[in-house]
């Protein structure tokens, strides 16, 4: 009689210690994991905490900030959908890869990234400073614009402005990234077919990019509601809610700026978190 059954009997099942291992990691990985989310949610923590919530009452001119923002939001968003998508749907056709793909597609593609990527990661402050250049009272356009009426500086021209060159280009690649998840064969397919391009386009593209797009259009509302040094520098009127934010916290405080601030996460938040649950549960499934 040998060893060997003994031996065999005294080794670790290798099928068994995987398991436990992985177990083993995961709960080694889950420790940092919560304490990162926690450092996260914990303004949100702060903020429930600290509010006032038996003297909540907004300050004067709140709800005229509110009005404000969230009209102009919306013209700015459909500025966007209309201007924007047909960009990039152009960058994801020009950026790609197939059979129909001319040698300068890839290298045009690449410089309409970078054209709107720059206004992207250009600091809001510094953009302002910019659009006060380029559409201030003093340059060309804004002395142009003036001459038939339109005044773009501290004007609800200039806060629309400053809300389109904050959020465009949010919009922008989300959509862009939404237009390159669609199979350019069923493009092609539909033009084979004897569908014009503008068709294809309607019938095709858009449909199915639509959940990209609809995030897109989520991330702009929010950059769009939410943007402050912009305007500050070249539409400080009509008072948006950052701006009105601002205001109460100068002159009256922090314990000012509660109600304002819960109203603005109460009209800004819900969709892009609704969407990105749902486009989330579309990936799972």
């Amino acid at each position: 009689m040998t060893d060997e059954p003994l031996l065999a009997a005294s080794l670790p099942d290798a099928g068994a210690a995987a398991p436990s291992a992985a177990r083993i990691g995961v709960r080694m990985m889950a420790l940092p994991a919560l304490a990162v989310l926690g450092i996260l949610l914990l303004p949100y923590l702060g903020l429930v905490l600290a509010t006032p919530w038996g003297r909540m009452a907004p300050a004067e001119g709140d709800w005229a900030a509110v009005r404000v923002s969230v009209a102009y939001t919306l013209l700015a968003l459909a500025i966007d959908a209309l201007l924007g998508t047909p960009l990039a749907w152009w960058m994801a056709r020009r950026g790609g890869q197939g059979q129909g793909q001319r040698r300068l597609d890839r290298p045009i593609g690449g410089l309409l990234d970078l054209a709107v990527l720059v206004p992207l990661l250009t600091p809001p402050l510094a953009m302002g400073l910019l659009l006060a250049t380029a559409f201030g009272p003093y340059s060309i356009i804004g002395e142009g614009a003036r001459r038939i009426g339109i005044e773009l500086s501290n004007s609800p021209a200039a806060f629309l402005l400053a809300q389109v060159y904050a959020s465009a280009p949010y919009y922008i690649f989300a959509a862009r990234a939404a237009f390159a998840g669609v199979p350019r064969e069923y493009e092609e397919l539909s033009l084979t077919l004897g569908r014009g391009r503008w068709h294809t386009f309607w019938h095709v593209s858009l449909p199915l990019a639509r959940l990209g797009i609809a995030t897109g259009l989520a991330l702009a509302w929010v950059r769009a509601l939410g943007e402050f040094g912009i305007a500050l520098i070249i539409a400080y009127y009509p008072q948006g809610i950052p701006v009105r934010l601002w205001v109460d916290l100068q002159d009256a405080g922090l314990n000012a700026v509660y109600p304002l601030l819960w109203v603005f996460f109460v009209i800004g938040l819900p969709v892009p978190l609704l969407l990105g649950l749902v486009s989330r549960a579309r990936h799972a499934g």
